[in-house]
C-alpha cells in the first residue's frame, strides 16, 4: 500500500501492521510533518509523473461486518435481596453424557417381533488356514524346482567335472539310461610322448605323433590340438590349429571320448615349413 504526505508530497510505502499502529496517524520521515495516511491510502501508484495522489473520500455509509468469530459472554445480573447484592448464576448447560439410547427393536412390542425358526441352517464349513496355504506352498515348491533345474543347466560343464557331483550323476544316468554330456578339461590332459619326422610316403610333409592320457575322473571329448614350430632362436615360424575331425576319421571314436585314464595316439600330417623348423609345441584346448 501506498499513502502521500500533503506537506513535501513524497510518497511511503508501508504495510498493514504500520498502519494499525496509530490507526494511520503518521510522521513524515522527509519533511517530519504529520499527517493522516487513511487519506491518501491506495494499493496502485497512478502513472507517472503525477503531483498529487487522489484524496479518499469517506464513504456515505460505513461497511457492515457479519461474520462473527468471538464474542464474550455476558455476565449474569446482579439481584438485590435484604439488601445484600446476589449474582444470580448463570443456567447450567444440560448434559447428554449419562443418556441411554435405545435400539429400535427393543422399544417395539414383542408381539411384533418375527419368531425365528427353530430350523438351524447348515453351517458352511470353513477352511482352514491349512487348506488354504498348501496350493501357494506347492506353487512355491515347483517354481524353486524350476530355478534349480535351470540353474543346475546353466553350470553343468562345472558340475560334471566335479568329482561329487559328476559321479552321482553318472551312477543316475546309469541306472535310467541316459548319457552324460561329455566336458572338455583340457588341463587334465597328459602328454606322454610325441615325434615329428619326414613323412614316409608324402614329400615335402611331416608326420607327428602324440601320446595323450585322460587324467580326469570322466570321460572327456579329444582336445583340439594346437602345434607351434619355432626356429632356434624361438621365433615362431608355423602354428597350426586342428579340431578333433581333422586327425580323427572315426565317428563313433568322436562320439565315445576319451575314457577316464585311458591313452591314445594321435597321428598328424603338416606340411614341413623347412629346415629352419627345429623345435616344436604341443598345447591342448
Amino acid at each position: 500500500m501506498y499513502t502521500q504526505c500533503p506537506e513535501c508530497l513524497s510518497v511511503f510505502s508501508l504495510d498493514a501492521q504500520t498502519l494499525a499502529k496509530a490507526h494511520g496517524h503518521v510522521v513524515c520521515g522527509h519533511c517530519e510533518a504529520s499527517f493522516d495516511s487513511v487519506a491518501t491510502l491506495t494499493e496502485q501508484l497512478p502513472p507517472e509523473p503525477f503531483i498529487e495522489m487522489t484524496v479518499n473520500e469517506p464513504a456515505f455509509e460505513p461497511p457492515r461486518l457479519d461474520l462473527v468469530v468471538y464474542r464474550p459472554r455476558p455476565e449474569p445480573p446482579a439481584v438485590a435481596q435484604d439488601g445484600v447484592v446476589v449474582a444470580t448464576m448463570a443456567p447450567a448447560t444440560e448434559d447428554f453424557s449419562q443418556l441411554v439410547f435405545a435400539p429400535r427393536f427393543a422399544r417395539e412390542p414383542r408381539a411384533k417381533q418375527p419368531r425365528r425358526s427353530h430350523k438351524r441352517e447348515p453351517r458352511r464349513r470353513r477352511r482352514s488356514s491349512g487348506e488354504r496355504r498348501w496350493p501357494w506352498l506347492v506353487a512355491c515348491l515347483l517354481l524353486m524346482l524350476l530355478l534349480v533345474v535351470q540353474l543346475a543347466w546353466a553350470e553343468r560343464d562345472p558340475l560334471i567335472r566335479n568329482p561329487t557331483v559328476g559321479g552321482w550323476l553318472r551312477s543316475s544316468c546309469a541306472v535310467l539310461g541316459c548319457e552324460v554330456p561329455l566336458v572338455a578339461a583340457p588341463q587334465q590332459l597328459q602328454l606322454l610322448a610325441s615325434n615329428v619326422q619326414a613323412h614316409p610316403s608324402v614329400a615335402g610333409a611331416l608326420m607327428i605323433s602324440a601320446s595323450v592320457r585322460n587324467d580326469a575322473l570322466f570321460a572327456q571329448p579329444y582336445p583340439i590340438l594346437t602345434i607351434t614350430l619355432s626356429d632356434a632362436q624361438g621365433q615362431r615360424i608355423a602354428m597350426r590349429r586342428l579340431q578333433p575331425r581333422e586327425y580323427l576319421d572315426d565317428s563313433t571314436i568322436l562320439q565315445q571320448g576319451l575314457a577316464p585314464g585311458a591313452s591314445a595316439v594321435l597321428l598328424l600330417e603338416l606340411e614341413d615349413p623347412g629346415d629352419k623348423a627345429v623345435a616344436f609345441e604341443f598345447n591342448f584346448e
